[in-house]
Parts: C-alpha cells; structure tokens; sequence
C-alpha cells in the first residue's frame, strides 16, 4: 500500500515538475553565463529569499510587540471595571480614543451592556482567527480582537477588545520600505564587490584554461598548471592534474620508445631478407649454394620476425588489458620435468642439474606459466658457455610452487639488475658478445608471473652467475 502511495506521489510529481524543467529548460537553455555570473545570481537569490524572510519576520515581530502596548492597556481597563461597583456608562472606556474599543457581554445569557466599536467588523477580512484586515479606505485597517472574563459585582462579564492598529501597520510598512531602499543598496554593494571578488577567486581556473589550452603532445613535458599561490581546493585540482599529465607524459614516452624499439627490432630482419632477395634476383637462382644458403637465412629470419611479432601481440594484449588466462589446478612438476629433459636435448654441452623435482599443485595458465619459466631457461642457455652449469628445480614449500633457474654465466652488473625487465632492455654486455635477443622475454615473464600474483626474486654476480627464483602461491580459502 505504502509503495503503491509512493509510486503515485512520483507519477504525479514528474507531470508536475517534468513540463516546468522543459519549459524552464527552453526559455533559459540558450542563455549562457559565466561562472562569475552564476555566483553573482546565487548571491542575489540568497540575498533575496532571505530578505523576504527578514522582513516577514520583523512584520510580525513588530506588530507582536506593538499588540503587547493595546493589551497592557486592555488589562488596566478590565481592573478598572472589576473595581467600579456602578452600573457601564459611557466613561467605562477612557481609551477609545486609544484605539482600544471593546463590547461588554454578560457571559451567562449574551445580553450586550457595553458597545464602543464604530465599524462594522463583518465588512473586514478574518486573515487569522483574531486578525482582520480590510483594503477599503475606512480609516480601522487592521484590527486585532481578544477575549477577556471578569467578575464584577458577583456577575460573570465577557469583554471582547478591538486593538485598532491601522497607525502601527501605517508606521512598520514606512518602517519596511525605508528599510527596503537601504537594504537594495547593500545587495547592489555586495554583488559589485562580490563578482570582483569572484573574478579574483577565479584568476587560477581561467589560468589553468589557458594552460590546458596550450597542451599539445609536442609540449606535454613541459607543460604544467601553476600552483602557486593557490591555498584552496583549485590547489588540489592543480596538483591531481599534473600528476595526471606527468602519467599521461609517461605512457605516451614509453608507447614512443615502443614504437621506436620494436621498428628497429623489425628492421634488423627485414633488411637482411631484403638483402638476400635482391642477390638471388641477380644470380643465385642459377647458383644451388647460394639458393641454399639464402632460403636458409630466410627462414631463421621470418622465424625471429614471427617470434618478435608474437611477443608484440602480447606485450600489446595486456596494455589494451585484453590478454585472458585460462586458470585450473595443475601440478608444476611434470611441466619442469619435461622442460628439463628440453633442455638437456638442446644444450649438450652444458651441465644440466635438477636436484629438486617436487609434486605441487598451482592454480594458474599452465601454457603461459610454461612460457615464462621458458624465459629464464633460455636465458640461462644463451648467457652461459660451454661447460657451465644449469641448476633448475622445483620445490613445494608449505602449498607453495618455488622455481628456480641458476647459472655460472656471464652474470649481470647491478646496473643491468635494475633494468632487466623493461621492454627491449639489452646489457651493453650482451651486445658486446652479439648474443642474439629482443629484450622483451623477462618483462613478458615478469607479466605472467605478476598476473598470477607471484613474485620473482633475482640473485647475480658479474661473470660468476645469475639465479632467478618465482615463487606462486597456493590458493587460501577463507571458511
């Protein structure tokens, strides 16, 4: 029932309120102010709704205290006829003249003994239950009536005062429009000086307008709002900007630098096919050797495009947050055996360890975690020489996976540690020795591992080894 009410009052507001916003929104929709202006219009409206109040209040304060004066007077007189033992005359009310005018009744059987009153009340509006108020030029405007009981000579009287107030209401509107006149003036002063004061309020946002207007790409990193001076809320929204511009620069940075690294990676291979191709235009079609040797380089050539391109793809999937996980309960071990056995099959010549290869389950992308521990191993094959050792393992430690990957390569410097996982980062080390690479596989690694909430910890030594240890959690239910 309550519900059925309330649904009913909402219909009826929307077809009440709805057509005055559309209306209201096609006469003032086109108008366009500042925002000066519309503090300056709130100010008035303000200043104007609580004039009225002002001024109402003070109507009815003034008459309140001036019906106090009748009433006094009203008082002494009924004293007078509670004392007098004689019979009403026409000196019972020496106060007419006053504006106090009363009729007598006896209150028992309504017989009137006492008259004074020189109009006539029912030509005269009731406002309220004792206020009434003619607009005719009859000289009793307003006037407030009350009842007052007596007892005189052992018989009940009822004495019923009109307090004549036309002089007082004359008096307080002369009051009200003086009043009025002063009061315009001080809402013209305060809108005056209020707007310049908007103005000078507004100085940083029309400033950071013009800043932001001037934002192009090709000056985003030199750009910034000027918070000086400022010690307000326009402050924070200066600082929460710039941080904004200062990620915004980042990103934008780092898409150029990705842009940049992955068209010279691209380019490396590209020409190198182009280079074949144009030497068997000219004769090695006709040469078996060269025929050979150029399908050949091709081949690795398209291969490691299709492998950069594939970790691209990648990279590009989990910026765009794109790049889905197909998580299930697995156990790691048999992934690392196999890989292990990879790896023994391709690297010959190094020594293959796996002193740990324990039984734990992992909640995750068995494909994607099998790619990132991918990494590590060919890193460790690529950075080490013959006769090194490979240490990979894969331990349970209380529900959680641990794997790690060492080796007694070429180790890296506490420079290259601090920037192994950004995208195409290669050591100037690495270059030096023209060992093949992107630089992209520890940061997809790093991806991998991240979105699987582990953790990857780093151990190496300049030409004595490098060792990567990742650790996932087990999965922890909450009873």
């Amino acid at each position: 029932m309550k519900n059925k009410a309330v649904e009913k009052l909402r219909n009826i507001l929307k077809k009440i309120v709805l057509p005055y916003r559309e209306k209201k929104e096609a006469i003032f929709g086109g108008i366009r102010l500042s925002i000066t202006n519309r503090i300056a219009m709130n100010y008035m409206k303000l200043l104007i709704i609580n004039g009225v109040l002002f001024f109402f209040i003070f109507s009815i304060l003034y008459l309140n205290i001036e019906k106090g004066r009748y009433e006094d007077l009203a008082e002494e007189i009924v004293v007078n006829l509670e004392n007098d033992g004689g019979v009403f005359g026409t000196e019972v009310n020496p106060y007419s003249k006053l504006g106090v005018n009363m009729i007598l009744y006896e209150a028992d059987t309504e017989r009137e003994v006492y008259n004074d009153v020189t109009y006539d009340t029912k030509n005269y509006s009731r406002i309220f239950k004792s206020i009434h108020f003619t607009k005719s030029s009859d000289t009793h405007r307003l006037v407030l009536d009350d009842e007052i009981e007596f007892v005189q000579g052992g018989t009940l009287y009822r004495a019923r005062f009109f307090y004549n107030m036309t002089k007082d209401y004359n008096r307080m509107w002369s009051l009200v429009w003086n009043m009025l006149i002063l009061y315009a003036f001080i809402v013209f002063f305060i809108m005056k000086e209020g707007k310049k004061d908007n103005v000078k309020l507004l100085e940083p946002i029309q400033s950071m307008s013009a800043t932001v207007n001037r934002l192009t790409v090709n000056n985003l990193h030199s750009e910034r709002l000027n918070v000086a001076g400022t010690k307000n809320e326009l402050k924070d929204l200066a600082i929460v900007f710039n941080n904004m511009l200062d990620r915004l620069e980042t990103s934008y940075e780092s898409q150029k630098q990705f842009v940049s690294d992955a068209s010279h990676e691209l380019r490396t291979p590209i020409a190198v096919i182009q280079g074949y191709i144009n030497m068997l235009d000219r004769w090695g079609s006709k040469d078996q050797e060269i025929l050979e040797e150029s399908i050949e380089a091709i081949k690795n050539e398209a291969k490691a495009m299709q492998d950069l391109v594939e970790k691209l793809l990648f990279l590009s999937r989990h910026d765009k947050k794109t790049l889905k996980l197909e998580k299930k309960m697995f156990n790691m071990k048999p992934i690392v055996e196999e890989m292990v056995k990879e790896t023994k099959l391709v690297s010959a010549n190094r020594i293959i360890e796996a002193p740990y290869l324990e039984d734990v389950d992992v909640y995750g992308d068995r494909q994607a975690l099998k790619q990132a521990i991918r990494v590590f191993i060919d890193n460790a094959v690529k950075y080490t020489s013959d006769g090194d050792t490979i240490r990979i393992y894969c331990r349970n430690i209380r529900g959680d996976c641990m794997i790690g990957v060492e080796d007694t390569g070429i180790g890296m410097t506490r420079k290259d540690m601090d920037s192994i996982f950004n995208r195409f980062y290669r050591s100037d080390h690495v270059r030096d020795r023209k060992i093949e690479g992107h630089g992209l596989g520890l940061s997809i690694a790093k991806l991998i591992i991240m979105a699987h909430t582990g953790r990857i910890k780093v151990r190496s030594q300049y030409t004595r080894g490098t060792s990567f240890i990742v650790t996932i959690p087990r999965i922890r239910y909450d009873n």
